[in-house]
């Protein structure tokens, strides 16, 4: 792998995916971006511009609606849970050194090494991001980007992969606890996501008030869940983590509240869904998730209003 000047393909042009693959072609590596039109469309005719809180910049980065037959040294994942297998379907057909998951959810970096023949890490990132037009992406929030080997412990391309990210503008972390570092993101986007795109507030309304319990409720029961299956995650640090993040991003809008107001499906299924899922599976304690439960349960009836999702007994 060549951390000094990579080729590194982005499966999932949206929000997240433009920016880091924007930043990363501004700062030094060769970046293709797999995403749809009219978005590509428009990268392709001009560029993709960047906004971020210090620069503006636009970058002539490759842009493609094809996922297949892709080589590189790198595949970044940032499509939405529910499109993991498709993804992973596509970039098997490719070749890549390590591939690295930047998506909501629980289960996805399974998803990946179940059809990829390379390494498969783990990543989480809090920069705050919104496609503003085609071709436009701002960064509405600086945050952090941790990664490791999905099973924890250390990996192949450590090193190399810190260098790249770090060399291509982000602030990055090389961590060997990434299992609980997953649990603690699946925290926090239980308390965020699901309670901001039900009431339609931004980040910095879960620090007070009843929003704030809800989210801090829904990271408790994660953090129980957590626990249940063997990872230690502590209630407090997982509501510190959700304050934490609802603070510094304060004025975004959520990843899911974007999908409401656009009326798209949602990652329900793999976040809360998910803690719901898993502690089920948990037979020898009473491990109660009432908040996760409901807001698991509202979000699919918003979808199955909608026809984004076929109907499911609950």
């Amino acid at each position: 792998m060549r951390p000094s000047s990579a080729r590194i393909v982005v499966y999932g042009a949206g929000s997240l995916g433009s920016l880091v693959g924007g930043l990363l072609h501004h700062h030094r590596h060769d970046v293709t971006l797999v995403g749809r039109d009219p978005h590509v469309a428009a990268v392709r005719e001009s560029g993709l511009r960047v906004v971020t809180p210090d620069d503006e910049f636009t970058v002539e980065v490759a842009a493609t609606t094809e996922g297949t037959d892709l080589d590189a040294d790198l595949a970044l994942v940032t499509v939405k849970a529910f499109d993991t297998e498709s993804a992973a379907r596509d970039l098997a057909s490719g070749t890549f050194e390590a591939v690295c998951s930047l998506q909501n959810g629980m289960g996805n970096e399974a998803t990946l090494a179940q059809f990829l023949d390379c390494p498969v890490y783990a990543g989480s990132i809090t920069y705050g991001a919104i496609l503003r037009e085609p071709g436009l992406v701002e960064c509405t929030g600086v945050g952090e980007l941790v990664f490791g080997p999905h099973e924890g412990g250390d990996g192949p391309f450590d090193d190399a992969l810190e260098t790249m990210f770090r060399d291509g503008g982000i602030v990055t972390e090389l961590a060997a606890d990434m299992p609980r570092r997953l649990w603690e993101k699946l925290a926090v986007n239980a308390g965020i996501n699901t309670v901001t795109a039900l009431a339609d507030v931004d980040n910095g309304d879960l620090l007070s008030g009843t929003a704030h319990g809800l989210a801090t409720d829904a990271a408790r029961e994660t953090a129980r869940v957590a626990r249940g299956h063997d990872v230690a995650l502590s209630n407090r640090d997982a509501v510190a983590a959700v304050e934490s993040v609802a603070e510094a991003t304060a004025a975004n809008t959520s990843s899911m509240r974007q999908d409401i107001h656009a009326e798209k499906r949602t990652e329900v299924d793999a976040i809360t869904g998910y803690v719901v899922d898993r502690a089920a599976e948990i037979r020898d304690a009473d491990v109660a998730v009432p908040v996760c439960k409901t807001t698991t349960r509202l979000l699919r009836s918003w979808e199955e209003a909608r026809e984004l999702r076929a109907e499911r007994a609950e």
